[in-house]
């Protein structure tokens, strides 16, 4: 144990140590090698069960021996009446706790626990709360028995608000008790259900634990338990899944469909029907850029399907039973474009990390934590929270204070500093969305923002030119294969080492790369499979430069010499 002082025991008594050490460990194979025998053997008597015991009190961890355990068991419980039977599993709980005592976190003991618990004609469930409640005070992070505590709550139908009130007392004796923190998480909505809110507590409820969790975090700021239930109290809502755009292609007879968050289109479409004319079509649908979930599936339709200079032809599509339909038709002919949109607010486009509450909740906390920041000015936790909450209650209004709470997050969280650049990207492009929505326009600059990594593409399928010169990006992701209206792209001094994601779009005509690090003719191969591409501007890259690396690109490209600069 730590803080011990090692004492050193003498020639004898080191001697005696291990001549008992050898002793057990001859029992303990004697018992383990005759026990395989006699279930080799189809003996399933008493004796196999004390051979069991003298194995398992001394290694508990062995699944192949709880295993003939319960086959001993089951057989011997067909022999008994129901009061027999309570003192066969009786003395079979009996046993397991001393096992727990050798090894209070052995998977196979609390297994065994549970299965012969619900074996035991009349189990003693308040015996088995004091046991969890005995384990938990010696080991409040003990994950076996936390397990445990559930099942017994539930299947012995004991008050959950008493639970409430036992987490409650743990809290109180440590700030720091992550796992009561997330068991409380698991009780609080069942004892104070929210009326309209599934999985969140009661509006009264709430407020008593945002009181609960300042408590804890003007005591100790440091400790991220308390913050962690913190961020789960104020919630993230999840968008109800449906049919967010429809965008159908005339010219090139193609149909993509844009849905509030990810979903799996089996191959056969089942469950996204697309009608022509009220004519239903079997379609195949695929994301644009791999993978089995995604925002957006795009189909092929056969040639002739769709006619630009039919002004009145209707493509309609519908989503399983509540997801909703969607229909347009040809809105502009001189692109051969028609699309539908569903009008959303910021909050219903992007559901932030703490969303779900109303807005004074979370003006209310915005304020408590900002006066715990003027005590604790660099405490990550706390600028964290100040971050998502400006960012709730209003991501454009509030911009210009989450860039500096990003700023300050990064200097005071250095080993993190990736992940803030990424969370500051996020905002910024998120931004851009609402901006793009607000104007209707399919122009998006977001040139020299700093952004680390692209997000929320499926929100600008729409647009037809993007600039992202100046960008520390390294790389354009296969989510970029999304943007299918794309038909200019900048992306000028972005260290990109891979544009993987220009692969086959579709709309693409000019490309701007140049001060990149391309290096190789492979690197370039994704602009071969743009069909449409006039012009492409690679000057800079090291993929021009040396002998014939100008004549190797011009080669590979087939883009007109005097296009390819």
């Amino acid at each position: 144990m730590h803080g011990r002082v090692k004492v050193k025991g003498s020639a004898e008594q080191e001697e005696a140590k291990r001549q008992e050490r050898e002793r057990r460990l001859e029992q303990y194979q004697s018992c383990a090698q005759r026990a395989r025998s006699k279930r080799q053997d189809g003996e399933l008597d008493q004796e196999a069960l004390d051979l069991t015991a003298e194995v398992l009190i001394i290694n508990p961890d062995l699944g192949t021996f709880w295993n003939f355990r319960r086959e001993v068991l089951l057989k011997m419980e067909q022999e008994k009446s129901v009061s027999e039977r309570g003192l066969l599993f009786g003395g079979e709980l009996s046993f397991l706790e001393r096992c727990l005592r050798v090894n209070p976190k052995s998977y196979g003991t609390w297994h065994q626990r549970v299965w012969a618990l619900r074996r035991h004609p009349d189990p003693d469930w308040r015996h088995e709360l004091q046991l969890c409640t005995q384990c938990l005070q010696q080991d409040g992070r003990n994950f076996h028995c936390w397990d445990h505590r559930r099942v017994v709550v539930r299947e012995g139908r004991l008050p959950v608000e008493e639970e409430l009130d036992f987490t409650q007392r743990l809290i109180n004796t440590n700030f720091s008790n992550y796992s009561a923190w997330h068991y409380r998480s698991t009780v609080l909505p069942l004892v104070h259900p929210h009326p309209s809110l599934a999985r969140q507590p009661s509006p009264l409820a709430l407020t008593h634990e945002c009181e609960l969790v300042q408590n804890a975090v003007f005591t100790d700021p440091n400790d991220q338990s308390a913050w962690f239930y913190h961020r789960w109290l104020l919630g993230r809502a999840d968008r109800d899944e449906s049919v967010s755009c429809l965008f159908v292609d005339f010219i090139d007879q193609r149909v993509a469909v844009v849905f509030t968050r990810p979903v799996h289109v089996p191959a056969d479409g089942a469950g996204l029907v697309l009608r022509v004319d009220n004519r239903p079509l079997p379609l195949s649908w695929r994301p644009p850029h791999g993978g089995k979930h995604s925002p957006v599936w795009v189909c092929e339709l056969p040639t002739g399907t769709l006619n630009v200079e039919f002004p009145d032809q209707t493509v309609r599509v519908t989503w399983g039973q509540d997801g909703g339909s969607m229909e347009c038709c040809c809105t502009d002919r001189l692109r051969g474009e028609g699309w539908c949109r569903d009008s959303a607010t910021d909050q219903q486009l992007f559901q932030g990390d703490l969303s779900v509450q109303r807005a004074a909740v979370l003006e209310a906390e915005l304020a408590s934590c900002k006066q715990l920041l003027e005590l604790e000015p660099d405490n990550k936790w706390c600028l964290l929270t100040v971050l998502l909450l400006l960012w709730a209650l209003g991501p454009l209004e509030g911009e210009t204070e989450c860039l500096g709470a990003l700023g300050r997050l990064s200097g005071c969280d250095p080993l993190r500093a990736a992940h803030v650049a990424d969370l500051r990207s996020r905002l910024l492009l998120q931004n851009a969305v609402l901006r793009m929505e607000y104007a209707q326009a399919r122009v998006v600059t977001l040139a020299h923002k700093g952004l680390t990594t692209l997000c929320h593409l499926d929100q600008l399928l729409l647009i037809t030119h993007l600039d992202l010169s100046g960008n520390p990006l390294r790389k354009l992701p296969p989510a970029l294969r999304t943007l299918l209206c794309l038909q200019v792209l900048q992306a000028d001094d972005c260290s990109l080492e891979g544009i993987e994601g220009v692969s086959a779009l579709p709309k693409l005509q000019e490309i701007s790369l140049r001060g990149n690090l391309l290096s190789d003719l492979s690197d370039l191969r994704p602009l071969t499979l743009c069909l449409r591409l006039e012009s492409a501007n690679l000057s800079g890259n090291p993929v021009c430069g040396g002998e014939g690396g100008a004549a190797s690109v011009r080669a590979l490209l087939p883009l007109p010499l005097d296009l390819l600069t």
